[in-house]
C-alpha cells in the first residue's frame, strides 16, 4: 500500500469518527432536556387549622370521620389527609387537613356546595349546640416554579 492510500484511509476514519461524534453529540442533545421544572400555577392547595376548645378534639375527630370527610369528597373537595399535631402545646386542640384544589374558582364554588348541603347544615346545627371550634386558620397555597407539587 502507498504511503498517499495509507494517508486517505486516515483522514477516512478521522471523518467518520468525527461525523460520529457530531451525531452522537446533536442526539443527547434532543434526548436530554435543561427545561426547569415548573408547577402547575393554576393548582391550589388549602391548609385548615381547626383549634379547637379544650377536651373536644375527639368530637371534631368523629365528626370528620363520620360525616364531614364524606360530604367533603360528595362535593369534590379532594382532602390530601387529616391530622392532628404531635405538639404538646398544641396536641390537645389542633386539628388539620390539607386539600388540593384545580383552582381558586373550583375551591369557591365546592366549598359553596357543601355549605349549601343539608347533610352539612346539620353538622353546622350541631355545633351550635356542642361547641368545638374555638377558631379556624384557612391558608391558599399556591406552589412556586421550583415545587414537585403537580
Amino acid at each position: 500500500m502507498t504511503r498517499d492510500a495509507k494517508k486517505f484511509k486516515g483522514w477516512i476514519a478521522a471523518e467518520i469518527a468525527l461525523f460520529s461524534f457530531a451525531a452522537g453529540s446533536i442526539m443527547t442533545a434532543h434526548l436530554v432536556r435543561n427545561e426547569a421544572v415548573h408547577a402547575d400555577s393554576n393548582r391550589l392547595f388549602e391548609l385548615r387549622i381547626y383549634h379547637d376548645l379544650p377536651g373536644k378534639l375527639p368530637v371534631m375527630e368523629s365528626r370528620f370521620r363520620d360525616k364531614t370527610s364524606k360530604i367533603l369528597a360528595r362535593h369534590n373537595l379532594r382532602v390530601l389527609g387529616y391530622w392532628v399535631t404531635t405538639d404538646a402545646s398544641a396536641s390537645e386542640n389542633s386539628f388539620i387537613f390539607m386539600l388540593a384544589h384545580q383552582s381558586p374558582d373550583e375551591a369557591k364554588k365546592n366549598w359553596e356546595a357543601v355549605r349549601l348541603d343539608p347533610e352539612f347544615q346539620e353538622i353546622a346545627n350541631s355545633e351550635k349546640v356542642e361547641r368545638t371550634l374555638e377558631k379556624a386558620e384557612v391558608i391558599y397555597m399556591s406552589p412556586t416554579d421550583f415545587s414537585a407539587m403537580n
